[in-house]
């Protein structure tokens, strides 16, 4: 009798009534609708609006199939913007993310101090890239701006570097820098924070100085957030648009105009080619995924 009531136990004990077993389905389900109607249906629609040729209105879609892709080769002010973004992403990316493993190491203890300036350093990240753009409009016009009446102190004379061809979209880089390199400083604080301090122990017995502790073992340890980061920022300059919009309007002359930028232009303002300005769209998607998938493989390969 005991024999056959432990069976009967044991076999009970471990049975999950379906509920239970539908419960997380049932909480993730908003989740997942959500991603379906804003993530995934938005992408599918789009290769099928990339082979329309259509307006905003939806009221003159005419199929094309591959005819905006091959409009896109022959479109020198694509390549142009495509130029401009690939620049950008370039000095961008490594500037905030040299300043921000800079500042990192330098903020990383918990004391008060080094938190109210972490605190500071951040604002700018939760700030609306639309503020800062108009705040540093004001900032560096050319007639009210304060930097240009310091340059004008210095003896420069009337620098309008907002309109300078060659100058202006180094100025946008730095606008940027500031605005964005809060995020890595406190991303790869959080990550120094985890190295263990028993490392750092066992280097000072051997005689190792705090350069040789950052680059032995404070760097190694941080590599996968580095890489995390790396990544996102990457996709995030790549795909740049409300802080250049405010500031230069891809001005002048075309040389601060991103590929984001000229997407929207084509789309709302000349000629109102909604289904071109998709087909460039899938180009910044598949440049995107491929630099993505590089940066992941490269990622693996330094982690193994």
């Amino acid at each position: 009798m005991k024999a056959f009531s432990k069976k009967m136990v044991s076999k009970n004990s471990f049975q999950i009534p379906n509920k239970t077993k539908m419960a997380p389905y049932v909480f993730i389900l908003p989740a997942f609708i959500l991603l379906i109607m804003f993530n995934i249906y938005p992408l599918i629609s789009s290769f099928y609006i990339s082979t329309l040729d259509m307006k905003i209105s939806f009221d003159t879609a005419k199929f094309v199939g591959l005819d905006n892709f091959k409009a896109i080769l022959s479109d020198a002010r694509f390549f142009n913007s495509l130029k401009v973004t690939i620049l950008f992403t370039v000095i961008e990316v490594p500037a905030q993310m040299i300043i921000g493993l800079i500042m990192s190491a330098i903020l990383k203890e918990n004391t008060f101090w080094k938190k109210v300036f972490r605190s500071i350093f951040f604002i700018p990240v939760v700030c609306s890239s639309t503020a800062i753009g108009i705040m540093f409009q004001i900032i560096l016009h050319s007639n009210i701006g304060i930097v240009s009446y310091w340059l004008k102190l210095l003896g420069f004379g009337k620098v309008n570097l907002l309109n300078t061809p060659g100058l202006t979209l180094i100025i946008v880089v730095l606008v940027s820098v500031w605005r964005s390199f809060g995020i890595s400083t406190v991303i790869l604080v959080s990550a120094m924070q985890n190295v263990p301090v028993s490392y750092y122990e066992a280097s000072e017995l051997d005689g190792a100085g705090k350069i040789r502790q950052f680059f032995s073992i404070t760097l190694p340890n941080i590599m996968p957030s580095f890489w995390f980061l790396l990544m996102t920022r990457v996709i995030g300059s790549l795909q740049v648009f409300d802080l250049i919009f405010m500031l230069t309007d891809g001005g002048p002359n075309h040389t601060t105009e991103t590929l984001v930028t000229y997407v929207y232009e084509r789309a709302f303002d000349m000629g109102n080619r909604m289904g071109y300005a998709t087909a460039m769209s899938e180009f910044l998607f598949l440049i995107i995924m491929i630099i993505t998938i590089i940066q992941y493989i490269i990622m693996v390969k330094t982690e193994n």
